[in-house]
């Protein structure tokens, strides 16, 4: 306790500093009374500590007092503990369950069945535990109470985003987020797939475009010190294996050159409409089409309160993102089928669908789909394959004027077989393959790219809410 005391004190100079330091470790004597010591050693002394000469006197029910409030404060303390604990886990077995959680942007667990050789595995205990975890009484509130905590803590990067710049929030893929034989498997099923299009329709009808994520296109947001896995030898590899490597457009540099600019939303991985423009000037430039200027589009924000998949994994405080639409003066009638005929309409744009949950991205064909198709006025004669991911979504209506017929495929939700469907359409005349770099290294979909595909070996979630 006195030394405790003496922790408090503020002593008038260095000198009774040290004087009173090697004080306290001479008055331990055994049977010896530390303040008898002190006041003998001329350590107390008026003026100097008064804090210590006030409490080392205080009588014995004066320290019981002191002693009893502490102890009441514990145990209020575990008290408080306990009601969150077992009150917030018994009002989240009673309310009704929920199946997805729109701030996390995933499936919630389910209460598992209870069956005696489950419970025996231990397989029972550890569903019910993330049950329990996952339906948590107004759990979101405590996952943003965390963040907090850690962004307060000094954190630049919380599962597995950095906390960048101007409020961005950036995807910290590492080394392990990858394993190499299905990169390397990847990269000879599409250069394959991309050599064959190539031989049926000629090298200036195939593109191949590799969109970088947000990390990798905005170096100049990204905090200090931190690393970005670099992908430039997936993009290299694939390169040497295209029998015409100048089919591949790497769109990393004409992001760089942008970065500056709203090319990417702030909490969510996908560009915006403005960097999807970019990137069409650049494939515009490329296959011998006339750039449409950016002054000739009619442009709508369409959303300003757009939270998307990187805020849901740190749920950070940023300002929310605003989602801008672009729209083509001069465009002629055009008719949207999604899933042969599941969903119609006569716009690229889907507002009330983008409003039924969290993610905005989905204004731009309301879903991803395994099928869509785009049947237009252009009158061209030409009909083009989008083998894609979600990036392209927001890109297909930039090339609206140059086709007639656009049939937009992804292989993270179709069974067919690409090869197969090629030749079931013998309008197409044109082929274009988009992906982002970091997804198509993980993607477990691409063997339908393949002469003898069968079907998809695994669903991944993950894709699946991207």
């Amino acid at each position: 306790m006195v030394i405790f005391h003496f922790l408090l004190c503020q002593p008038e100079d260095n000198h009774i500093f040290r004087t009173l330091g090697k004080g306290v470790r001479e008055i331990y004597p055994p049977a010896a009374d530390p303040l008898h010591e002190m006041k003998n050693t001329g350590i107390v002394r008026s003026g100097v500590c008064p804090y210590i000469q006030k409490t080392a006197g205080k009588s014995g029910k004066e320290n019981q007092k002191g002693e009893t409030a502490m102890r009441n404060i514990k145990i209020a303390g575990i008290v408080i503990f306990c009601f969150l604990l077992f009150g917030c886990g018994a009002v989240s077995v009673i309310m009704p369950q929920k199946t997805h959680s729109d701030l996390e942007n995933r499936r919630l667990e389910q209460k598992p069945e209870l069956s005696l050789q489950a419970l025996l595995s231990g397989e029972y205990q550890r569903h019910y535990e993330t049950y329990l975890t996952d339906q948590m009484f107004l759990r979101d509130r405590w996952v943003n109470l965390a963040a907090g905590m850690e962004l307060l803590a000094g954190r630049k990067e919380i599962n597995g985003v950095y906390i960048g710049k101007d409020g961005y929030l950036l995807e910290a893929y590492v080394p392990s987020d990858y394993e190499p034989a299905r990169t390397e498997e990847n990269i000879s099923l599409l250069a394959g797939f991309l050599n064959y299009a190539v031989r049926t329709y000629g090298n200036k009808h195939v593109t191949c475009m590799m969109v970088p994520s947000k990390a990798w296109a905005l170096p100049q947001k990204l905090p200090a010190f931190a690393s970005v896995h670099d992908v430039a030898d997936t993009i290299t590899a694939l390169e040497k294996q295209l029998e015409y490597p100048r089919i591949l457009l790497n769109e990393e540099q004409t992001m760089r050159d942008h970065q500056q600019e709203y090319i990417y939303f702030r909490t969510d991985h996908h560009w915006t409409a403005l960097g999807a423009y970019y990137a069409y000037c650049d494939w515009a430039e490329k296959t011998g089409h006339t750039v449409r200027p950016l002054e000739d589009y009619d442009r709508e924000t369409a959303f300003t309160d757009f939270y998307g998949t990187t805020y849901n994994k740190a749920h950070i405080p940023v300002p929310a993102d605003r989602v801008e639409l672009f729209h083509d003066p001069a465009q002629q009638a055009i008719h949207v089928s999604i899933d042969q005929g599941d969903v119609e309409s006569d716009s690229f744009y889907f507002r009330k669908e983008a409003l039924e949950g969290f993610n905005r991205y989905n204004v731009f064909f309301s879903k991803n789909a395994a099928n869509i198709e785009i049947h237009t006025t252009a009158d061209t004669g030409k009909c083009l394959l989008v083998i894609k991911d979600s990036f392209a979504n927001c890109f297909v209506p930039f090339l609206a004027e140059y086709y007639d017929k656009i049939i937009m495929t992804d292989c993270r939700y179709s069974k067919e077989n690409v090869r197969k469907f090629l030749k079931s359409h013998p309008e197409i005349t044109d082929v274009i393959v988009m992906y982002n770099v970091e997804k198509f290294m993980r993607d477990t979909n691409l063997r339908l790219l393949e002469e003898d595909a069968g079907t998809v070996e695994k669903f991944d979630l993950e894709d699946f809410m991207s």
